[in-house]
């Protein structure tokens, strides 16, 4: 009895064993099986890559990198020249607006995304990846949020007037270093650049501004710009649509720009960008209204002479509108010391609405002049008369009236002695010469005054039509827009 009460005990101690057994495994398993699964896994990884980068990043910016000391760039091919060449810096850029083109200050503004690329032999991390064995493809490259921990190129804008960084939220600033030691800086960055204008064809005008990059303290012997190799097409990177308010971006061009000095010779990289003025905004601003000043000055041919208040009312006005209009194009632009194409328009329009202005006091002094003269007829009038009552009475005196030639002047000599010959000879007459169209047509006009506002009816429209085909030939047909197109 008692072998069997102790059989059954064990046989309970081996059932509750396997049941905590079992109990174990459900609950411990899939804890288990959960912290092998492998999104944890590869957070894993993740976490300690990032701790390899923690020290790798101590191990080459620890006590012995210098940002005070410039890399070392390749050695030279000159075998009697022991130093090692200049640092190699190639430069590639975005450029994300172009927002204001001043005419006055000569100046544009423009922001960028900045890169430059350069090797740093103190900052190859190949052996530590090496070493933690990590690949290449765990590890790209390490970023870093303080630049100012490396040793960075002294780049300025040569022609720089004023500029900024963009630090919102965070400073817009990117670094990374690979681990051959390639190092890419990138920076956000606003810029006011001087641009000299030539404004010989202003409004038709194309301009040429520049990026001018260079180092301010290294020579040629120790950096070495360049712009990016291998990527001509990424070199300068345009937004696909890049407004401007009064220009359009015909092309832009890249070239070197190596600067001499008293201190020595310094390396520059320089960016071209060749801008076109839309002449379409000054067509309606100054050449239309300009014309019509000139047309309306017109209107004053049509006048009576006799008008002389409106007529110089319409001329004056003109002449004013005309001085105003040109007083506004005028400060709107630099004070140079050449004419501009837009000068010449408006100067010549000034002159079309002041010679119809001095028309108008030409006419007023034929008139003046016609109606002197007819009054001076009115009177000669009695004293033609009295010489015809002294002709009739000559009868009387034994002159015969066949001997009197006709006309003003043998009426004349009537009142005289008798001619000698009383059958002269008869001279032929002359034949009248034929008027062009433009005399018959004037000859239809009885005073000159009026003959001179109908002759300028047609005189001054055809000046000015004729101006304008030089005008537009001479500055429209020029060699640097057909070298454009």
């Amino acid at each position: 009895m008692l072998s069997k009460n102790c059989f059954l005990i064990s046989n309970r101690r081996i059932a509750n064993f396997y049941t905590y057994i079992m109990i174990i495994l459900l609950f411990v398993l899939p804890l288990v099986s959960a912290r092998l699964t492998p999104n944890n896994k590869n957070e894993t990884i993740a976490l300690r890559n990032r701790r390899i980068e923690q020290l790798i990043l101590e191990r080459i910016l620890g006590e012995n990198y210098d940002t005070r000391i410039r890399p070392a760039g390749k050695p030279s091919n000159n075998s009697q020249i022991k130093a090692d060449g200049p640092c190699e810096v190639e430069v590639n850029m975005m450029v994300r607006s172009i927002t204001r083109i001043d005419d006055v200050k000569m100046e544009y503004s423009t922001q960028l995304t900045f890169r430059e690329f350069w090797s740093d032999s103190r900052l190859v991390y190949t052996e530590q990846m090496r070493k933690h064995r990590i690949s290449n493809n765990s590890i790209e490259y390490i970023a870093l949020t303080e630049p100012g921990r490396v040793w960075l190129p002294d780049l300025f804008f040569r022609n720089e007037k004023k500029g900024r960084f963009h630090k919102i939220i965070l400073p817009n600033v990117l670094l990374r270093i690979y681990p051959n030691g390639r190092v890419t800086y990138s920076v956000r960055i606003s810029l006011i650049l001087f641009c000299p204008m030539q404004l010989h064809f202003f409004p038709l005008d194309i301009q040429t501004c520049t990026i001018n990059m260079t180092s301010y303290g290294y020579t040629d012997k120790d950096i070495h710009f360049g712009w990016k190799k291998g990527q001509p097409n990424k070199v300068v990177q345009l937004p696909p649509k890049l407004y401007l308010p009064r220009f359009s971006l015909i092309k832009y061009s890249t070239a070197r720009c190596d600067v001499k000095t008293n201190t020595g010779t310094y390396s520059c990289i320089v960016l071209s960008f060749v801008f076109k003025r839309e002449f379409s905004y000054y067509l309606f601003l100054i050449y239309v209204p300009c014309s019509m000043l000139v047309i309306v000055s017109w209107v004053s041919f049509w006048i009576d002479p006799n008008s002389s208040a409106a007529r110089v009312l319409l001329g004056v006005l003109s002449l004013l509108t005309m001085s105003r209009q040109i007083s506004g194009i005028n400060a709107s632009l630099p004070p140079v010391s050449y004419t501009k194409a837009v000068d010449v328009w408006t100067e010549c329009c000034l002159i079309f609405v002041f010679t119809a202005l001095l028309e108008f006091a030409v006419v007023n002094y034929v008139s003046r002049s016609d109606a002197h003269r007819a009054g001076n007829r009115r009177r000669a009038r009695p004293t033609m008369i009295g010489a015809r009552k002294k002709y009739d009475s000559g009868k009387d005196s034994g002159i015969d009236s066949s001997d009197v030639e006709e006309g003003a002047i043998g009426f004349a000599r009537s009142l005289g002695t008798k001619p000698l010959h009383r059958h002269a000879t008869k001279l032929p007459k002359k034949k009248k010469p034929k008027r062009s169209f433009y005399n018959w047509w004037v000859s239809r006009f009885t005073t000159r005054a009026k003959k001179i506002d109908v002759t300028s009816r047609i005189l001054f429209p055809v000046l000015f039509a004729i101006f304008n085909a030089f005008y537009w030939t001479k500055y429209l047909f020029r060699e640097d827009l057909a070298e454009l197109v």
